[in-house]
């Protein structure tokens, strides 16, 4: 059950953790372009939009993982070529193909939340995320993009390392890369934490 359903949990677990990024980051952008009366934009910041993004992407990766599931299932082996005379009990992934599918997927959403937080950086900066969500997004592409020619070069219980070290790297990426910075200002810059001060250093720019 274990060999069965590992790379499942693990691709619908980042599936929808990368997909909750990339509907902040396209509520950002229209809460930012939506703020004139008129304008038709001002639908798209309903709080079900942001749900309905996480619903439909998670809903494709679970379709690819049934498919997986259904045609070529991963399932146990022994794998006695790696090292002579050692045994190694281990999960055959089953097609190869539908691994890399989900993988890919995983890629596809990262590449989409990174784009539409580059172009989301020059909005105003008192209550932007997109940098910090741009930064993050950049360090989880950097960890799996190594990880490919890592994984085509090693062999037997290496590749589970490798990818038990690629799932950790990028989640404390996610993790630090979003959420330290604003730690760092409730800490040590509580005065920054304030309407009072992103009031003032909106007007502040508008002036300048």
């Amino acid at each position: 059950m274990k060999c069965l359903l590992r790379q499942v949990i693990f691709g619908m677990v980042f599936a929808i953790c990368i997909s909750s990024i990339l509907a902040k980051t396209i509520l950002v952008v229209f809460a930012f372009m939506a703020t004139k009366p008129d304008s038709k934009l001002r639908r798209w910041t309903s709080p079900w939009v942001p749900y309905a993004i996480i619903f439909l992407c998670s809903l494709v990766q679970l379709l690819l993982c049934v498919v997986w599931l259904s045609l070529s299932p991963p399932f146990p082996e022994y794998n006695i070529h790696s090292q002579p005379g050692v045994i190694i009990a281990e999960c055959n992934e089953g097609s190869l193909a539908a691994f890399w599918c989900m993988l890919g997927y995983l890629g596809l959403l990262s590449s989409i939340s990174l784009i539409v937080a580059f172009f989301a950086r020059r909005l105003p900066d008192s209550f932007n995320e997109a940098k910090f969500i741009t930064f993050s997004i950049l360090a989880f592409l950097s960890v799996w993009v190594s990880f490919i020619p890592a994984t085509l070069s090693a062999r037997g219980q290496y590749i589970i390392a490798m990818e038990v070290f690629a799932i950790l790297s990028s989640s404390w990426a996610l993790v630090f890369c979003m959420f330290l910075p604003k730690c760092f200002i409730i800490i040590f810059q509580p005065n920054m934490n304030s309407k009072e001060y992103l009031m003032g250093k909106d007007k502040a720019g508008t002036k300048a």
